[in-house]
């Protein structure tokens, strides 16, 4: 399962798990060798071999992906102690059977891609190529990595979003642990193994909460980009920093506003102060109006345990036609755009316009390499045009365990970012600790040096971290 296992740096190969008997590595009740049969029989009866459509979300990603638009994100785990493979190897083998939904491929058909059912084992691999790299033809869509003391998960979107991996990334690292013979809390929240996946597990949860005949949500106009230059191939880089999560909580208490709005308006602010260093000439070719993409959960906000891509974007945004913006407006325009934009009526709008396209008969009916163009055509024009960056915010993390002890920081690292873009970041919380990740395909930091002097002056510390 793991090949050329020498070139993990500095992992510990103890193994604490007895590797023969599956019920010593077990969380929860033992699993005897007549309950591992049975719940393969149930396994097997209830979700044999079989094929999904892609979930409203994916059907986008097939057409426009490529080498360096892989549509993969990353999280992982980084632990105090060094991970000691045996138990890891051994984690993920109890646990594959708990998500089958993702032990899928992408296929093409004649009007649509589908996920096809593979019964074959999870890729584990060393973590020494660049993060979010793409998916070769005939993989699993998914992976994990292993390095020192981190353990990452990769994921194409395709197959689900964030929420939906830390989930089977939570589920590995409880697993893991109990195979190394750490106690696990009976009333500990998480898809345990030992349990069969739901039925509701599976669903296209677009689809479950479409409702016919809504009015369509506005268009809105093109965005500024910023001017960087591109990088070699291969382009894509990470920074990441971290801040105490009591010093931005205190900045954002102060201001009335969450932590999500205090960082989106810090990014606005940061893409203002980039603009107002270009040339009149620059000044005059850019676009006044700048727009950040904020991915939102909807399991917050509609009845779902989909464990497939169940999230849409809203789209707070500063217009400079209308004269430079202080933090204090900033914070305050974030706000209200974003309580506005995630009323549960106004994502129903935006359900039904996706899914009503997908049912277009027209649409429904055209030949999947029409459909692809098509696709790629309103991904270009109507997409990433239409937003100046992507903050994307999975919260904090916490096992309400000791656990977490065990546990130094979590990172998330968003799909590499397309050409228009060019910069993307994703935050995700653990005790005090708030990450912050920024993906950039341009020879250029000014973004990043931006968003960390506007942290460092309001008193919040910024610490560069090796990654």
């Amino acid at each position: 399962m793991l090949s050329n296992l020498s070139i993990i740096n500095n992992l510990s190969f103890e193994s604490s798990c007895l590797v023969d008997h599956p019920e010593a590595c077990f969380p929860g009740a033992p699993l005897t060798k007549s309950v591992l049969e049975e719940k393969q029989t149930m396994l097997n009866r209830q979700h044999p071999d079989f094929w999904m459509r892609l979930d409203n979300a994916a059907k986008i990603y097939p057409a426009v992906q490529s080498e360096e638009l892989t549509a993969v994100f990353r999280l992982s785990c980084i632990l105090k102690d060094r991970i000691k493979i045996m138990p890891l190897l051994k984690a993920v083998q109890l646990i594959e059977d708990r998500f089958p939904y993702y032990k899928v491929k992408p296929k093409r058909g004649f009007f649509w891609y589908y996920l096809e059912h593979h019964n074959e084992k999870i890729s584990v691999v060393p973590d020494v190529t660049t993060p979010c790299r793409a998916f070769q033809k005939g993989e699993l869509i998914f992976r994990v990595l292993v390095k020192a003391n981190r353990v990452s998960v990769e994921f194409s979107h395709i197959l689900t979003d964030g929420s939906g991996a830390f989930e089977f990334l939570k589920t590995l690292l409880i697993t893991y642990f109990h195979c190394c013979n750490i106690s696990i809390p009976e009333k500990l929240s998480f898809l345990s193994p030992q349990d069969i996946p739901l039925q509701e597990e599976f669903e296209d949860a677009y689809s479950s909460h479409f409702q016919r005949n809504l009015p369509l949500p506005k268009n809105t106009p093109k965005s500024f980009h910023l001017p960087f230059t591109l990088n070699p191939v291969p382009r894509f880089k990470v920074v990441v920093a971290m801040i105490p999560l009591d010093a931005v909580s205190k900045s954002a208490r102060q201001n009335d506003v969450s932590i999500t709005v205090f960082l989106v308006s810090i990014y606005l602010m940061s893409l203002q102060n980039i603009y107002n260093r270009l040339s009149k000439f620059q000044k005059r070719k850019s676009r006044k109006i700048f727009r950040i993409q904020v991915p939102i959960n909807l399991r917050k906000i509609f009845p779902s345990k989909t464990m497939r891509n169940f999230s849409l974007f809203v789209t707070p945004e500063i217009d400079l036609r209308l004269g430079q913006y202080t933090l204090e407006e900033t914070l305050k325009t974030v706000h209200h755009l974003m309580q506005l934009e995630t009323d549960k009526k106004l994502m129903n709008k935006i359900i039904s316009r996706n899914v009503s396209a997908e049912r277009n008969l027209l649409l429904k009916n055209t030949p999947l390499f029409i459909k692809s163009l098509i696709l790629y055509f309103t991904y270009k024009v109507a997409g990433t045009s239409r937003y100046s960056g992507v903050i994307t915010n999975l919260g904090k993390v916490n096992f309400n365990s000791g656990l977490d002890t065990l546990i130094d920081h979590f990172v998330f690292i968003p799909p590499p970012p397309n050409k228009t873009l060019k910069v993307n970041c994703g935050v995700l919380g653990f005790g005090n600790k708030l990450i912050l990740s920024f993906g950039n395909i341009t020879n250029s930091k000014e973004l990043e040096r931006e968003f960390f002097s506007e942290l460092m002056k309001l008193n919040i510390p910024v610490k560069i971290m090796n990654y």
